[in-house]
């Protein structure tokens, strides 16, 4: 008897703790009616191109309630206004309760969201706070603001061009790009032919053609071609004098840094026609380059002193291992090596190094942020992703093929052919990209 009354008092002593565990570990509730109050602290902006580095817009926002304790993150939405937030523009905020973006940011939010430059056009903003893996928790109001872009890129394009055998896409075109100059009427094209001849055209038309008789540098309408060897060049066409001028030009980097050592040929740089300047993606080696022309040591730049000039015949530029974005402005004989994070390529058994890479290096569009592509790419018929270091640590896959990237998603379906890919990653939240041929 006194066994049984010791079980059953036992067994009251157990369930009076689960009772007294359930009524005090109490599961938290989220708040479904927790708001936070944005407020921006201009409602009309014009930003200008010479206010870069100081601060264009600074948003604050209320802490929600959530119905407990929470450590939220918090993202601000931007979007044409009327637009539903539908492409908004995404930016992480943090845990704070406060977000400032810098002018050039801002007018970089425009163009992502294809704003017209020096239009003032109406943006909508909102805040969203988020808990767990992506759980809205709370929404603020929505902030309209008045806001005016500056065009940060250069128009230098014409409507002249070099059309031919010796050129990419033959006499059919599209020609060659000439290229406006701080010159009137004088335009240059960069260009690298294959044996064969040209014509300078206007539109990609017939229309108005441009050959030479006698082959004395004097342009005569719809003359005779112009016969060029195999080489890269510059182009000088002044369409007023009907005069032009073909030399061998190249640009590049020479050094123990460089894939081929200081003996080249040199890692090439290309023309960037949104900034006037040459610019290469490259990886380095630990040592050192300089920037040289056409291959030789005529005329060579260094740094001398070490302050981001060019000194012509100047001392040796030293680089620790890495990718490189690099810039030549020879304008003002300045330079600059800025560090890639993320090199990204294409990998995958459509690609030329299979699964195993080294992946298709993709170019920087200069004309846009975050945004890489490349042109007339042979690819088979198989899979690819995008991945970025020749690493698996970050890659993007297509699930769903519906355009929009997925961290590790499915491999991309590719038919054997010639393409045109774009790699946008200028919404961090919804990556995109595009295969055409």
């Amino acid at each position: 008897m006194k066994n049984i009354v010791s079980k059953l008092l036992s067994i009251m002593l157990v369930t009076l703790a689960l009772y007294s565990c359930s009524s005090d570990d109490t599961v938290p509730v989220l708040n479904d009616t927790a708001s936070t109050e944005l407020t921006a602290s201009s409602s009309n902006i014009v930003l200008l191109k010479e206010n870069e580095g100081t601060d264009a817009l600074t948003l604050t926002w209320t802490e929600p309630d959530y119905g407990y304790s929470a450590t939220p993150s918090y993202e601000i939405l931007f979007d044409v206004a009327g637009n539903n937030f539908q492409n908004a523009v995404t930016k992480d905020a943090g845990d704070e309760f406060l977000y400032s973006v810098t002018t050039e940011e801002l007018n970089t939010i425009l163009q992502t969201l294809e704003i017209e430059p020096e239009i003032e056009t109406a943006i909508e903003v909102k805040v969203e706070a988020i808990v767990g893996t992506y759980t809205v928790a709370a929404t603020s109001n929505i902030s309209t603001i008045n806001i005016t872009g500056y065009p940060n890129i250069l128009d230098l394009s014409s409507d002249w061009g070099l059309v031919g055998s010796a050129t990419t896409n033959g006499w059919d075109g599209p020609d060659m790009p000439f290229y406006k100059t701080d010159e009137n009427n004088v335009f240059v094209a960069y260009a690298t032919l294959a044996d064969g001849e040209i014509k300078i055209r206007q539109n990609n038309s017939w229309d108005v053609n441009y050959g030479d008789d006698g082959a004395d540098g004097t342009l005569e309408a719809g003359g005779a071609n112009i016969a060029v060897s195999a080489g890269t060049y510059k182009v000088t066409f002044n369409a007023e004098a009907l005069t032009y001028s073909i030399e061998t030009y190249t640009w590049g980097l020479v050094g123990d840094a460089t894939t081929n050592g200081w003996d080249g040929p040199d890692m090439p740089l290309t023309y960037d026609q949104y900034t006037d300047q040459w610019r290469a993606i490259v990886t380095l080696s630990s040592g050192k380059i300089k920037f040289r022309l056409n291959n030789d040591w005529g005329l060579n730049y260094g740094d001398t002193g070490v302050d981001g000039i060019l000194d012509n015949g100047g001392d040796d530029i030293a680089v620790d291992a890495g990718n490189y974005l690099v810039t030549m402005n020879l304008n003002d004989l300045t330079y600059s090596l800025e560090a890639i994070d993320k090199l990204w390529g294409l990998v995958g058994d459509a690609t030329a190094n299979g699964w195993d890479g080294p992946d298709t290096v993709m170019n920087i569009d200069y004309s846009k942020e975050d945004v890489w592509y490349l042109n007339g790419v042979t690819l088979t018929t198989g899979g690819l992703k995008f991945r970025a270091n020749n690493d698996w640590t970050y890659n993007y896959g297509d699930t769903g093929n519906d355009g929009i990237l997925d961290d590790g998603g499915d491999n991309i379906a590719i038919t054997a052919g010639t393409y045109n890919i774009v790699l946008d990653l200028s919404d961090p939240s919804k990556p995109t990209y595009s295969i055409t041929n």
